[in-house]
């Protein structure tokens, strides 16, 4: 499968990191799990963000398709703000994180449907080709605020699925705070913010749209993985 390079016009000008997705980041997320969140294997509601990676296998440049193994298989749709690091961060305060963002992008995180976020699972959430990224990277200056930002998942030119980066437990400053307390990040590295529940399911076939208010449109399509396009390098 060839590879794709994804760069952009603003320092660190490519993708040249680790893309890191967060869960139960939004707050509807988390009270969809009602009770078992207190129930094993969970035994409690995440003091810190619970973090999982999607490898450079996973991930397609815009215009390129999102692969799916089984034509008669779904997708769950993640529709998520991602926020480029431009600056290493290591134990930053909240008050200072956002001098460490580049800019942000739209991100489709696709993965295998599950009902667990207890450890997240590879198998679910490493597939190839199954993170698109794009169209491109709109610089920190460009966005007043990302807490507020309305996202929307159209499939086939329908709505399916509306929320906003408002809803989260951790707002960018607060996630890029709470992380780098524990783990630095780097210049190129990717974070996504987080998923609100309701995600859509897409099968092989369908189109798909993600919209992020100031950020555009990403689109793609969903196909088996023989007609899938490149990867990024």
């Amino acid at each position: 499968m060839p590879a794709f390079a994804l760069s952009f016009d603003l320092a660190p000008f490519r993708l040249s990191g680790t893309v890191y997705g967060v869960l139960m980041n939004h707050r509807a997320a988390l009270a969809a799990l009602g009770d078992a969140a207190s129930q094993p294997p969970y035994k409690a509601p995440p003091k810190a963000p619970v973090l999982y990676v999607k490898p450079r296998n996973t991930l397609v440049a815009p215009g390129e398709a999102i692969r799916i193994d089984d034509a008669s298989g779904q997708l769950e749709v993640g529709a998520a703000l991602g926020i480029v690091l431009g600056r290493t961060a290591c134990n930053v305060g909240a008050g200072r994180a956002l001098e460490h963002v580049a800019g942000y992008v739209i991100v489709a995180d696709c993965s295998i449907p599950h009902d667990s976020f207890f450890r997240p699972a590879i198998r679910f959430k490493a597939r190839d080709g199954s993170c698109a990224i794009g169209p491109r990277v709109v610089a920190r200056a460009d966005i007043a605020d990302p807490d507020a930002l309305g996202v929307r998942v159209l499939v086939d030119g329908r709505l399916v699925h509306e929320a906003s980066t408002g809803g989260t437990f951790r707002g960018v400053a607060a996630l890029i705070a709470d992380i780098s307390e524990f783990m630095t990040l780097s210049p190129g590295d990717l974070l996504l913010a987080g998923v609100a529940p309701g995600a859509p399911r897409v099968g092989a076939g369908s189109t798909l749209a993600v919209e992020i208010d100031g950020l555009g449109r990403l689109e793609t399509r969903v196909a088996v993985s023989a007609e899938a396009g490149a990867g990024v390098r």
